[in-house]
């Protein structure tokens, strides 16, 4: 019998290629036919290793979910960025690698990052997500997420529709 480990912890910056990928490999899943085509290829090639690279160096919070030795999702947070909303964390990404999702390790990483950010005195915490994107407003809602705010972002052309899930962490 086997048995592999799966832990989440701080990404150092030799997981920044895996990232990048898991970045990849998940947008792609998530918004093909949500985000259009040229947008969404733009977002993904922003988004390579040396961006990650940079901005774990920079001390941004990465957490990386790794299965055995492969990084098979991430999730980055800190401080809440909309001022009109109050509450004091966010996690700006929760992404797994596609054939990772739905067997639980979402909703570790996301415990992780949420016991991370009560640790550092955040007591409170909002997510983002496309409407459109149905496997993750399902997903917040699951985990007990209430919708407390509607906005709109531009992706090109087109604009979608987005709403902001929160919990109070007590």
């Amino acid at each position: 019998m086997s048995t592999t480990l799966i832990e989440v912890r701080p990404a150092k910056t030799a997981d920044a290629s895996a990232v990048a990928e898991t970045h990849d490999e998940a947008w792609r899943a998530a918004y093909q036919g949500i985000i259009p085509g040229a947008e969404l290829e733009k977002l993904i090639n922003r988004r390579g290793p040396t961006w990650w690279d940079s901005a774990i160096r920079k001390g941004s919070r990465v957490s990386v979910l790794c299965f055995g030795d492969r990084v098979a999702g991430y999730a980055n947070y800190g401080r809440n960025r909309a001022r009109s909303l109050q509450f004091d964390g966010e996690i700006y990404e929760l992404y797994l690698r596609p054939e990772f999702q739905g067997l639980g390790f979402g909703r570790r990483l996301f415990a992780a990052a949420r016991r991370d950010l009560v640790q550092s005195g955040l007591k409170s915490m909002v997510i983002w997500a496309l409407s459109d994107n149905e496997p993750a407003t399902e997903f917040y809602r699951a985990l007990g997420g209430r919708m407390v705010a509607r906005s709109s972002e531009r992706f090109g052309p087109k604009s979608l529709d987005k709403v902001a899930f929160a919990w109070n962490n007590g």
